[in-house]
This record gives C-alpha cells, sequence and structure tokens, in this order.
C-alpha cells in the first residue's frame, strides 16, 4: 500500500512571520536530502514508490505542505516565489545546507523557483510534469488540457469571485475521495494511459489519500495554488544557474506536454526528458528511478 494521507507530519515547523508549516521526512536519516514539491492539490505526504526508490539511491525525501494544504498555515495572496523563504525555513530549521530539488505537477513551479533564487543550496533539479508560466511567449497554455483543468485555469483568471465557487465544491469532494472513485472522478484530466497507472492500487490509494488530507481544512492551498499559477510568477526561469532535467509525457491531460517542450527549452540548464509514451501518473510511476538517476548523476 501506499503512504496515504493519514500519516501525520513529521514535524511541524514555524516561520519568521508566524506561520506553520507541516513537514515530512521519509527514507535514510543519513541520506542526501531531496526536496520534493508535491503537485495542486495535495499534502506533503511521500509516496511510498518514492520513498522506496529513493531510499535505493541513499536519498532522505523532505517535503512541506504549501500554506493552506493540511495544518499549514494559509498564506493569501501567495505567489510562486513566496516558497523560497518557506523552502529555506525548513532547509535551516533541519540544518541541511544543500539538497537536491524535484517539483511535480503543481510542485513544478515551486522547485524551479527554489532552483533560480537559492542556487547555492541546490544540488540539482528535476521538473516532473511541471506547470509552466503562464502567458509565456509561444506556448499554447491550454493546448490538449483536459477540459476540467480549463475551466478551474479560466476561472482563476477571471478572478478569486469566479475562482472559489468552483473549487469550492471540487475540493468538497475531493476530501471524501476514495481510490476506486478516482480514474472516473479525473475525467477528461486522464486518457488510457493514465487510467491503467490507477490500476496500481499504491498509488491511487495515494492520491486519494493526499487529496483527502490537503483539503481537510478547506479549500485555500488549491485556490492559492490557481491564482498562483496564472500570476506573474516572481522570477525568470531563462536565469537558473544549475542543470533542471524536465520530465514530461505525450499522454499527459492534466499539464500538458507543451510545456514540458516549453520547459526544456526556456530554463536555464535544461535536460529534457520528453516521452510522448507517458501520461501524468505513469511518468512518475514507471520511471522515478530512471528520474533520480538522472538527478544524482549531474549536480548543479
Amino acid at each position: 500500500m501506499g503512504i496515504i494521507g493519514a500519516v501525520p507530519p513529521t514535524l511541524t515547523i514555524p516561520t519568521p512571520d508566524g506561520r506553520s508549516l507541516d513537514v515530512w521526512l521519509a527514507g535514510p536519516p543519513d541520506g542526501t536530502p531531496l526536496l520534493f514539491h508535491y503537485g495542486t492539490p495535495s499534502s506533503g505526504v511521500p509516496f511510498a514508490g518514492h520513498v522506496e526508490a529513493a531510499t535505493a539511491r541513499r536519498l532522505r525525501i523532505v517535503s512541506f505542505a504549501r500554506p493552506g494544504y493540511s495544518n499549514s498555515t494559509r498564506q493569501p495572496g501567495r505567489r510562486i516565489v513566496d516558497v523560497v523563504a518557506d523552502s529555506r525555513t525548513v532547509l535551516d530549521h533541519l540544518g541541511i545546507d544543500r539538497a537536491y530539488l524535484a517539483g511535480w505537477s503543481g510542485g513544478g513551479p515551486h522547485a524551479l523557483a527554489c532552483a533560480a533564487l537559492m542556487p547555492e543550496r541546490v544540488l540539482g533539479t528535476a521538473i516532473l510534469a511541471g506547470v509552466a508560466p503562464w502567458g509565456a511567449d509561444g506556448l499554447d497554455w491550454y493546448a490538449d488540457m483536459g477540459t476540467e483543468n480549463v475551466t478551474e485555469f479560466q476561472a482563476a483568471l477571471d478572478g478569486p469571485d469566479v475562482l472559489l465557487p468552483i473549487v469550492e465544491p471540487a475540493a468538497a469532494e475531493m476530501r471524501v475521495m476514495q481510490a476506486p472513485e478516482l480514474a472516473a472522478a479525473l475525467g477528461d484530466l486522464v486518457d488510457d494511459v493514465d487510467r491503467g497507472a490507477l490500476d496500481n492500487a499504491a498509488l491511487a490509494e495515494w492520491l486519494a489519500g493526499v487529496m483527502r488530507d490537503g483539503l481537510r481544512e478547506g479549500p485555500w492551498g488549491m485556490f492559492d495554488d490557481d491564482i498562483a499559477f496564472t500570476q506573474p510568477w516572481g522570477f525568470d526561469v531563462a536565469t537558473i544557474p544549475g542543470r533542471v532535467h524536465v520530465w514530461q509525457g505525450g499522454h499527459d491531460r492534466m499539464v500538458p506536454f507543451g510545456h514540458g517542450e516549453w520547459l526544456a527549452a526556456h530554463c536555464g540548464g535544461a535536460c529534457a526528458h520528453l516521452d510522448p509514451a507517458h501520461g501524468h501518473l505513469s511518468l512518475v510511476v514507471d520511471r522515478f528511478g530512471e528520474i533520480l538517476d538522472e538527478l544524482v548523476g549531474a549536480r548543479a
């Protein structure tokens, strides 16, 4: 079974501005840290398959719930760039000087922010089906995106008063979501490749669990993520000084293939791993060991 959302945080860390962050640690205590930014919506509970692969490579996963998810204090109006201060706080609290970075899906922009703005702390970066900047020159942001995400992101662009009636009922459904319901609930966001990935019971249990846990205090983590994705991120991906491994699947309906192509062409130090055979979910199950091998094989 995967680690499900009921797993309590390893510790809760205070921030300098009076908030707190739920933090999870998994893998060998003496392993090289891997700061993993998970997606939208989610808590920070690591997936058991990721922990197993990381442990085999002497990596220790460090993850935290972004503000508004789980019991991490909400930070209204947060931008993508704001994750850098929280990441520094977590690393400082744990006594970690440098770490690898990974960001999956909605966690991708947050990992990129850290790679751009705290490069002295970064050993290398992997972006897994990560979102590209809204309004990026030369990118049709909505092309091949599932209907549900198009509706949600368009609402975010139309403003908070339009977005909230979209995400509030969606979050309420996710708070009671069970693994067998997941494939049907994702609707147009998955094709046969990712529906097949959900036959992996551990993955389905984990996804349903982290959605329930991340949204148990309300829709605000998801709401604030959506707004942040569609606003200026606060940094330029072209300025990232270190190596960025960009992984993307051609069957991805949540974050389409074009996002990965754009990031691979525009991130400083990008190394492209564009796989037309995989989707948003299958990529991080079937190829995660390879993703880690590429990451640790080339330091920033």
